[in-house]
């Protein structure tokens, strides 16, 4: 068997089936481009899944000027393309139906049909019988399959359905198997379901009827990846989610921890040999396009899903990973991390500056030393746990006892001045000693610490013209100590770029804007260590 038709009996056998493109941008702040959908559906294709719903043609311009360019702008390696709709309408034929023509004439291979299966929902939002709703049930799936395609169905509010009138849910079901759709999927459209109910419903209907079954979950109860998962272990051989769990209101099912729960916890093949490697770097290639920041602690793929804080753990992933991890971090593509912090033991440490690429050779003096600062530090409000670059500069500092310089900086003073115009005009000068001269230099920006900022790349880049590189790409800052009020204990922590890669800085201060220079110089202190240069 050749490797396409490997992933078509994968993918047949079990479907991973991707709504990002469609449920998914129904998130609240999620705004998808023309361009933005194409992207994350070539994203998808990598990740290796089956089906990638890609919208509603028709239903508005966005998403039928998407489906006329994926014609000819999209090659799937493995996932087959979806397109999405409704039944036609009550007492018009399926041929003459406006929005059903759309779905026919879309050009992808499949359609999903959303259903009724609710009567309370057919009555009041159909405004039809419900013999009639069954009527478009069967019109719909038969003339879209006479016409070549293949079609699912998603039988919307399936389990309120169920529970209100389950002779009438099953009968939906079974209507839709016999006109020939492939796969019935039951939603749990409110999101209200909790696992040991929802998979006594999905066997209740496998036991009653022929069809296959599909699961489509919420996550309102915060149980959408439990209940897909329990609905798979009571038979359902079809899964929808989006990615990173987008979607409307609470979201939907998480399909990158359905995966990942399905392939190493179950032991189910369900992408691509090798695939599932690729879900960190994906996940978070999709965040960059959907502009909404991953969540750090999302199962599997999140960046402190495989992070350690105590040390008490740091001893035992010492002798053996699997002490404090389930599942090898490498498998999802992610990687194991060592967090400082005033809970840091001698393991800690050692291990984080391991990761870091600094040998201490088991120096339990200069480990000690550094356990000893660290607790200091943070007991005056420093922290290190997003600070890897003001840590490795304190590591080095203990290891040699030298800390790496390139410059010092002697003075500064920022000024900001509200013009007669109204304009404000922020300035600052910054005195600084490198390579044995001392200068003094200026800059302007749109705040003290953007102008303290560019004054000191622009006195250093005389010395150091590879700073031109650097940006300052994300500043926050946090108040440790509210009661003091405006005289209150601050934490800055600057990230900045180099083009190639993002590192972060601490500094900590009464005053914000020393807090900020402290950060600053760190951040152009380890950028020159980054670009090659020897410290003076």
């Amino acid at each position: 068997m050749d490797e396409k038709s490997s992933v078509m009996a994968i993918s047949d056998a079990f479907h991973i089936y991707d709504t990002t493109l469609r449920d998914g941008a129904q998130q609240e702040g999620l705004n998808l481009s023309v361009h933005d959908k194409l992207s994350i559906a070539r994203h998808l294709d990598e990740l290796g899944v089956g089906f990638i719903e890609g919208g509603w043609p028709g239903a508005n311009p966005k998403d039928t000027e998407f489906f006329a360019r994926a014609k000819k702008e999209l090659k799937l390696k493995n996932a087959t393309f979806v397109a999405f709709g409704a039944t036609r309408r009550p007492d018009v034929k399926a041929a003459d139906d406006v929005l059903l023509g759309a779905l026919r004439d879309s050009g992808a291979p499949a359609v999903t049909l959303v259903a009724k299966s609710y009567d309370r929902h057919v009555d009041l939002a159909l405004r039809t019988t419900l013999d009639e709703n069954l009527a478009m049930i069967n019109d719909s799936i038969t003339h879209l399959r006479e016409n070549g395609q293949r079609v699912f169905l998603d039988a919307e509010h399936f389990f309120d359905g169920y529970r209100a009138n389950r002779a009438y849910a099953l009968e939906v079901v079974r209507v839709a198997a016999e006109a020939g759709a492939d796969v019935i999927a039951l939603c749990d459209t409110n999101g209200g379901m909790l696992p040991d109910e929802l998979s006594q419903i999905v066997h209740d209907v496998l036991q009653s009827s022929s069809a296959r079954l599909g699961i489509h979950c919420h996550n309102d109860t915060g149980c959408a990846v439990a209940n897909s998962m329990a609905a798979v272990a009571a038979g359902a051989t079809h899964v929808q989610g989006t990615l990173n769990g987008y979607g409307e209101r609470t979201g939907n099912a998480d399909l990158v921890t359905i995966i990942a729960n399905l392939e190493l916890k179950k032991h189910q093949a369900v992408l691509p040999e090798g695939y599932l490697a690729e879900a960190f770097r994906i996940s978070h290639a999709v965040a960059e396009v959907t502009n909404i920041s991953s969540s750090a602690r999302q199962p599997y793929v999140g960046v402190s899903a495989f992070a350690h804080k105590a040390g008490l753990h740091a001893s035992a992933i010492k002798v053996d990973a699997s002490l404090y991890q389930h599942e090898d971090p490498a498998s999802v593509g992610n990687d194991m991390r060592m967090l400082v912090s005033d809970m840091a033991g001698r393991a800690s440490i050692e291990m984080k500056s391991q990761e870091l690429g600094i040998d201490l050779k088991g120096d339990r003096e200069v480990i000690g030393r550094v356990v000893d600062r660290v607790k200091e530090m943070e007991s005056r409000g420093f922290t290190f746990e997003a600070a890897d670059a003001s840590f490795e500069l304190l590591l080095r500092e203990e290891a040699t006892g030298k800390r790496p310089s390139f410059f010092t900086i002697n003075h500064w003073l920022t000024t900001v001045e509200r013009a007669d115009d109204k304009s404000i005009v922020t300035k600052a000068q910054v005195t600084i000693t490198a390579q044995g001269e001392q200068i003094s230099c200026n800059g302007s920006g749109n705040g003290p610490v953007n102008a303290i900022d560019n004054a000191l790349r622009s006195g250093l880049k005389q010395f150091y013209p590879e700073l031109a590189v650097l940006e300052l790409t994300d500043y926050k800052v946090r108040i440790l100590e509210g009661r003091l009020g405006t005289g209150a204990i601050t934490r800055v922590l600057v990230e900045t770029s180099d083009g190639k890669g993002e590192w972060n800085t601490i500094g900590v201060h009464e005053n914000v804007i020393a807090a900020s220079a402290m950060a600053l110089e760190d951040a152009v202190t380890f950028g020159l260590l980054r670009q090659g240069r020897v410290p003076e």
